[in-house]
C-alpha cells in the first residue's frame, strides 16, 4: 500500500509540473506566437529559432534574432510588447536562423551608450553607428566574417559588434544580472548560453532543442562530448520545481527551437543524448563501421519524438556527426 501511495503522489507531482509549465499564455503576432515567460520576459517563436525578449528602463534585450525574412514581423512583434527601443542583442551561435535578423533589429533600435559626445563617448566608440550592440563568443565574429579572400554569407552590419573570449561576459542590464556563458565545442565553437539571473531564464540556443536531436556541427567545432558537457552546465544551473511542485517558482529554459522548458524537459532531453553516446560509442568500440551503425538502428526508441527522415538535419545525420564526433575522440 505503500508503494501505491508513493506511485500516486509521483504522478499527482508530473502532472501538476506539466500543468503549471504548459499554462504560460500565448499572443499570436501574425505568423509569430508570443509566450510570456515571465513579466517583462518573452519568447518569440516562428521567426526561425526562438527569440528571448528581456524588458525594462533601458529598453528590450533581445537574445538572437531570427531569419533575415522574419525581421520585420520580429519589430512589429517587439513593438507590441514596448516603447522602448531595441539596445542589445546577445547571439547563441552563428547560424543563419540565430544572426540572419541582426541587420535590422539592431539599427531599428540604439546602442545603450546614448548618443555620441552627450555621456563622454567619442565617435570611436559607436562603431555600429549608433545601432543596437550585438554581442557574441569571438568564433561567431570569426565564422560571419569568412576567412580572408573568402566571401561571408552576411552583410557586415549583421556582424557581431563585440565579442567576448574565456568562459564568461557579465553585464547587469533592465534590473537584472546577466551572464552569457560560453559553451565549448558543443552545436559549435561558437555557442553562448545566456542567463538571466533575476527573471531565473536561462537562453539555451542550439544546446537545447526540443523539435530534434542535437544538431552537432563537427566542421564548425562541434562534439557530442562538448554537447553534453553543455547540457549537464545547463542541469546546474536549473533549479527545479521543488519542494513546492504546485507553484511556478523554477528555472525556465528557452530552447533554440520548440516549447520553453524546466529542469524535467532538460534532464529528459540531457537523458536521450547521453544514451544515444553511450549506444554509438559502443557500437564504435566493437568496430562497427557507420553503415553497421546506422543498420542497427541506435536511435530506436528516440526516433519517434526527436528524429526525421527529411529536412536539414535527419536521424542519419545525427548519428554520423555523433560517430564522427566519437571517431576523433578515439584517435586522439
Amino acid at each position: 500500500m505503500k508503494r501505491l501511495i508513493e506511485v500516486f503522489l509521483a504522478g499527482v507531482l508530473l502532472l501538476v509540473c506539466s500543468a503549471t509549465h504548459l499554462g504560460a499564455p500565448q499572443t499570436p503576432a501574425g505568423d509569430l506566437d508570443v509566450v510570456e515567460v515571465r513579466p517583462n520576459f518573452y519568447m518569440i517563436a516562428g521567426a526561425g529559432a526562438n527569440i528571448a525578449v528581456q524588458l525594462g528602463p533601458a529598453g528590450a534585450i533581445v537574445v538572437d534574432a531570427g531569419l533575415p525574412e522574419a525581421s520585420e514581423k520580429v519589430l512589429a512583434a517587439v513593438g507590441r510588447l514596448t516603447s522602448g527601443r531595441i539596445r542589445y542583442i546577445i547571439n547563441t551561435n552563428p547560424d543563419p536562423d540565430h544572426v540572419g535578423g541582426n541587420q535590422k533589429l539592431s539599427q531599428a533600435g540604439q546602442t545603450i551608450l546614448g548618443n555620441p559626445g552627450s555621456s563622454g563617448f567619442s565617435e570611436q566608440v559607436y562603431t555600429n553607428g549608433g545601432a543596437a550592440s550585438i554581442l557574441a563568443y569571438e568564433n561567431v565574429l570569426t565564422r560571419m566574417s569568412a576567412p580572408t579572400g573568402q566571401q561571408s554569407l552576411f552583410p557586415f552590419a549583421s556582424w557581431p559588434t563585440k565579442t567576448y573570449s574565456g568562459r564568461a561576459y557579465p553585464m547587469y542590464l533592465n534590473g537584472d544580472g546577466i551572464q552569457v556563458l560560453h559553451a565549448p565545442a558543443a552545436h559549435s565553437d561558437g555557442d553562448s548560453i545566456v542567463f538571466f539571473r533575476r527573471a531565473d531564464v536561462i537562453v539555451t540556443g542550439d544546446i537545447l532543442d526540443t523539435t530534434r536531436f542535437p544538431v552537432i556541427d563537427v566542421e564548425k567545432g562541434g562534439s557530442i562530448q562538448g554537447e553534453i558537457d553543455a547540457l549537464n552546465r545547463l542541469v546546474e544551473l536549473t533549479v527545479p520545481p521543488l519542494p513546492m511542485a504546485f507553484r511556478e517558482d523554477r528555472t525556465y529554459l528557452i530552447p533554440g527551437h520548440g516549447y520553453v522548458c524546466d529542469y524535467a524537459d532538460l534532464v529528459e532531453y540531457r537523458t536521450m543524448v547521453i544514451m544515444m553516446r553511450d549506444r554509438i560509442q559502443d557500437m564504435l568500440d566493437r568496430g562497427m563501421t557507420l553503415p553497421q551503425v546506422k543498420a542497427a538502428d541506435p536511435a530506436q526508441g528516440f526516433k519517434g519524438r526527436y528524429g526525421s527522415e527529411s529536412g536539414t538535419w535527419t536521424t542519419d545525420m545525427f548519428i554520423e556527426a555523433v560517430y564522427s564526433s566519437l571517431a576523433k575522440e578515439k584517435q586522439r
